[in-house]
């Protein structure tokens, strides 16, 4: 997942001013902090993506002021945002993974509408896993601390995300 814009300009200033009650930061932050959430909420808790960008965002701002160290904001961030996304997901319909059989062929010209599909059919959990270790790039030990589980876990869920995902791609 490549690096926000936002990302790129420091955000301390704009965090300490928000947690001092300053609305026009909030507003800023909001405008930094809402695209990068929702980038990570969409292929995690898929159709209940906007739901999830919501609570993370809501989570993030009304424990603003528990954030120490505001230059670690985008970690911190990413932190509630893949629980809720998770948390989310798991409470949906969708939290039973589909039949993996009716997946549309790697040669369909909607290729964005093929891998969201493909992610459609793997469990949250799974998802999760994916989306940390393969675009967020983070190693295990991280998304291990961000799922709250431990790294042989990720590891198990990691392979089985990435086989059911081939599985899946190659019908």
């Amino acid at each position: 997942m490549p690096v926000p814009e936002a990302r790129r300009e420091p955000v301390a200033d704009l965090v300490r001013r928000a947690q001092g009650g300053d609305t026009m930061a909030m507003a800023r932050l909001i405008d930094v902090l809402a695209p990068y959430v929702g980038s990570l909420c969409g292929p995690i808790a898929l159709q209940d993506g906007p739901d999830a960008a919501q609570e993370a965002l809501t989570t993030v701002f009304r424990d603003l002021r528990a954030l120490r160290d505001p230059d670690a904001l985008y970690g911190w961030v990413r932190m509630i945002t893949v629980r809720e996304a998770v948390r989310i997901a798991r409470r949906s319909r969708r939290s039973t993974p589909a039949e993996l059989d009716d997946v549309p062929a790697r040669g369909d010209p909607q290729l964005a509408t093929d891998v969201r599909d493909v992610l459609d059919r793997l469990s949250p959990d799974h998802r999760a896993v994916l989306v940390l270790r393969d675009l967020e790039s983070l190693d295990e030990k991280t998304v291990g601390a961000l799922l709250d589980i431990s790294t042989g876990t990720v590891k198990s869920r990691l392979h089985r995300a990435r086989h059911s995902f081939r599985k899946a791609w190659n019908r």
